[in-house]
């Protein structure tokens, strides 16, 4: 069983946290390094650009916004970088980090749900 929490970045970190990862293609404004206190950046497992602008336009077309994230995460560098995610996942405490203020409507559930379910199969050897 893995255990993934979601925390914005500019919440103070927590010592449960365990490994902290920020999620977000961009680079959150006005927040150091130090301040955002994360492990690494995997940019890569973020919506594209031209996802996430579309669906910006119109917030009301989330489930196509969630099924067209989850092919992009199944290539390219957005499928490399949800197997990192996967592996810290498995390594213990993971936190996705986001400065999205609208967590539920954004890109998190669907990969929190996708590193779940991944993390229900063995890893390969």
């Amino acid at each position: 069983m893995v255990t993934i929490t979601v925390r914005r970045v500019y919440d103070d970190p927590r010592p449960d946290d365990g490994t902290r990862v920020l999620v977000d293609r961009l680079w959150p404004r006005g927040v150091s390094k130090e301040r955002a206190a994360v492990e690494e950046w995997l940019k890569e497992v973020a919506p594209s650009g031209e996802l996430r602008t579309w669906y910006h336009k119109d917030a009301s077309r989330y489930g196509e916004f969630d099924a067209r994230y989850r092919q992009e995460l199944e290539q390219g560098p957005a499928a490399e970088a949800l197997e990192r995610l996967l592996a810290l996942a498995r390594g213990g405490p993971l936190t996705l980090v986001t400065s999205v203020k609208n967590v539920e409507g954004s890109h998190l559930p669907t990969l929190v749900d996708v590193l779940e379910k991944a993390a229900q199969t063995p890893p390969s050897p």
